[in-house]
């Protein structure tokens, strides 16, 4: 799998680091907002049945988790634990 750094249409890239580097601690931009907007979306559309909208779900876990590892990994390189 392709990380979302190096694909240009993925949801964390120059143009989305760049926001989120530039706002204040309360501002941060999620960039898989949009993933769970989909997601929402997709419950909506099918009238709250979860099984129709798993690779959804999936789709934004999968966002989440790699931009929370790379938050995890920045903080490491700047000597910052919590």
């Amino acid at each position: 799998m392709a990380t979302a750094g190096d694909d240009e249409k993925g949801p964390w890239n120059k143009e989305t680091k760049a926001k989120f580097e530039s706002k204040d601690r309360s501002q941060w931009l999620d960039p898989c907002q949009a993933a769970a907007e989909r997601s929402i979306r997709c419950l909506h559309r099918n009238g709250g049945d979860r099984a129709l909208c798993t690779d959804y779900f999936q789709a934004y876990r999968d966002c989440k988790k790699e931009w929370l590892e790379k938050r995890r990994l920045e903080r490491r390189k700047e000597g910052k634990f919590f």
